[in-house]
């Protein structure tokens, strides 16, 4: 089994493009939202550490969102509780298919939570800014100010850049996505 990180900006079509490969994917973000509705356990560390803010169960986003908010410690503390479950789900994915040919990690914080291996294929969603930004404000619940905290725990886009083996310019095309998908697979097959 081969490793395929994706890399890329908040809202550059990461998860799109994770899905259009074909194989198996791990998506970080679908895990914790199953994590705040599921997780009993983490909502009572996560209710131990943020009385002020978590109060119901299964964990409502806004209150995750009015904690990250109001003072900058609560996203490590939350990060802390919530990313340890997130490992073992991942270790759990990769545990069920080690027999598949490739799976695509999407993961936003793969490279800051050295959650890659050496031999990772790290592919770079790059995308345009604006285009960015237009499409995030589609999206329901958008908030600048979580999104603007959210992009101070990532490393900087021009190191993943560098990190990556392949680039993908999403245009937010699906045709041109389909095509460097195929160029991809065609040279690490």
């Amino acid at each position: 089994m081969r490793r395929i990180g994706i890399l890329g900006d908040i809202g550059s079509g990461k998860s799109y493009i994770a899905n259009s490969f074909g194989y198996p994917v791990f998506n970080a973000d679908q895990e914790v939202g199953k994590i705040y509705k599921k997780n009993k356990k983490v909502f009572l560390k996560l209710k131990k550490i943020l009385p002020k803010y978590i109060c119901s169960y299964p964990i409502n986003k806004y209150e995750i969102t009015k904690a990250i908010l109001s003072n900058k410690n609560n996203l490590k503390k939350i990060i802390n509780i919530v990313h340890f479950e997130v490992r073992k789900k991942m270790t759990l994915f990769l545990k069920k298919n080690k027999y598949k040919k490739f799976v695509i990690l999407d993961i936003p914080l793969l490279l800051e939570n050295k959650l890659n291996k050496k031999n990772d294929i790290l592919i770079f969603i790059d995308a345009n800014k604006k285009e960015i930004l237009k499409k995030l404000k589609k999206r329901k619940n958008f908030n600048l100010k979580l999104f603007y905290k959210f992009k101070k725990i990532q490393l900087p886009l021009a190191h993943k850049k560098q990190k990556s083996d392949f680039i993908i310019k999403n245009t937010f095309s699906k045709k041109g996505i389909k095509r460097d998908i195929n160029k991809i697979l065609d040279k690490i097959l």
